[in-house]
């Protein structure tokens, strides 16, 4: 069942500050350092794609977590306490992510992760921080197994305490957009393509359950490679498939290519696919082909959310050159909830953190709990986010709109 009125969730990003007194510690378990100002450091590592094709939605997370620190720190939400990041660049690559952790671990000050962007990523990290019980949030990570574990689907079992994410899951984003598809768009045939890793192939198979379960036909499937740019071949697969629309798993820098070829091979149907490819960069690779295309995202559009309008101008004060593109809310937000974590932490310390902060903070993540950029922000027994508010958008006029906003329940 889907909600058809967009959910406006309004809040306020901090409620005051406590009144701590903050003196610093460093050991061997993390616990900050004593900053040039008399106070704590606490710093709070952030890890993205900064450079490479899907560079536009990680500087969007990279920003958006400082703006969290910087206001953290205008509001003393944390008293004696400073709160830095420190952005380390993965190229959306597994292997460079796994030596990013290990660089976060080895710096006591780091006492809490915000990142990655790709699933795939997200599982070369997550046994590193949890080994060190450093907590991480990711603001984009929606593949079902790295908190439900391979088994999701019949068994679920936590795999990391210190793993939590902010973003829903595609195993409501996938079955989401195929109702919306199937339901709302009236397409009964789909060719499903996806780019064979984790995010892309999981956000793939759970569209194709659903689409099937609702009545509806899989006309063809196809693996690509996504270090390619030239899918004519698939791309007249779909057109002699006979499919009247297309499902993508993956990302922006090959869906835009993928979405013009297709019209291109004259399969004049659209191309949906999910939050990897909701970024202005998708449009502009498939150029006008891209009209009627279709993108879900976790949660209800920035923009319309009362609670966010704060997100929104504090972000453009600061000047980034960058966008906040489509994780910047859920960045901010995963931020915050370390931040919220630390908070806890030093109030029950007296005024200053322990000696084993990281792993302290990875136990009061759990019940974390705030009115953010994004709506309520919790976390259920899995680390997993309980807002489960998603958005279908379509290209109208060179941009993305927002057509329909729910939670789906399955």
């Amino acid at each position: 069942m889907r909600q058809r009125s967009l959910i406006a969730i309004t809040a306020a990003l901090a409620a005051g500050a406590l009144t701590l007194t903050a003196c610093g510690s460093r050991d061997d378990n993390g616990g900050g350092s004593d900053s040039d100002n008399g106070g704590t450091k606490v710093v709070i590592g952030v890890d993205a794609p900064m450079t490479g094709d899907l560079s536009a939605m990680g500087l969007g997370i990279k920003n958006s977590a400082d703006l969290a620190t910087k206001i953290a720190n205008e509001k003393k939400y944390v008293d004696g306490v400073t709160f830095e990041i420190q952005a380390l660049d993965d190229q959306g690559q597994p292997s460079a992510g796994q030596q990013n952790a290990t660089k976060f671990v080895a710096d006591k000050d780091v006492l809490g992760v915000v990142g990655p962007l790709n699933s795939s990523v997200g599982e070369s990290m997550q046994k590193v921080f949890d080994d060190a019980k450093l907590v991480q949030v990711s603001p984009a990570n929606t593949g079902p197994s790295l908190t439900q574990g391979p088994d999701w689907r019949t068994k679920k079992v936590r795999q990391y305490t210190s793993y939590f994410r902010t973003a829903t899951t595609d195993a409501v984003q996938g079955p989401f957009a195929a109702q919306y598809v199937y339901n709302d768009y009236k397409k009964k045939k789909v060719f499903v393509i996806d780019d064979k890793k984790t995010y892309g192939a999981g956000l793939a198979a759970t569209f194709t359950d659903e689409f099937k379960k609702l009545g509806g036909k899989v006309v063809g499937t196809e693996h690509i490679n996504p270090d390619s740019k030239d899918f004519s071949a698939v791309a007249t697969k779909v057109k002699n498939s006979g499919a009247d629309v297309v499902y993508y798993g993956g990302e922006y820098p090959q869906a835009g290519p993928l979405s013009k070829q297709i019209k291109e091979a004259g399969a004049k149907i659209p191309l949906v696919g999910g939050d990897g490819i909701k970024d202005p960069a998708f449009i502009k690779l498939a150029g006008p082909a891209s009209e009627g295309d279709l993108a879900t995202l976790v949660g209800a559009p920035v923009e319309d959310i009362a609670s966010a309008k704060q997100f929104v101008t504090d972000y453009k004060e600061q000047g980034y050159k960058e966008d906040y593109a489509a994780y910047g809310g859920y960045s901010y937000d995963s931020a915050w909830a370390i931040i919220e974590a630390v908070k806890k932490v030093v109030d029950d310390n007296g005024g200053k953190l322990p000696s084993d902060a990281r792993a302290k903070v990875t136990a009061a993540m759990q019940n974390v709990s705030f009115d953010g950029v994004t709506g309520k922000v919790s976390f259920d027994e899995f680390g997993d986010a309980t807002n489960k508010q998603l958005t279908v958008y379509a290209v109208k006029n060179g941009e993305f709109s927002a057509v329909e906003s729910g939670t789906y329940t399955g």
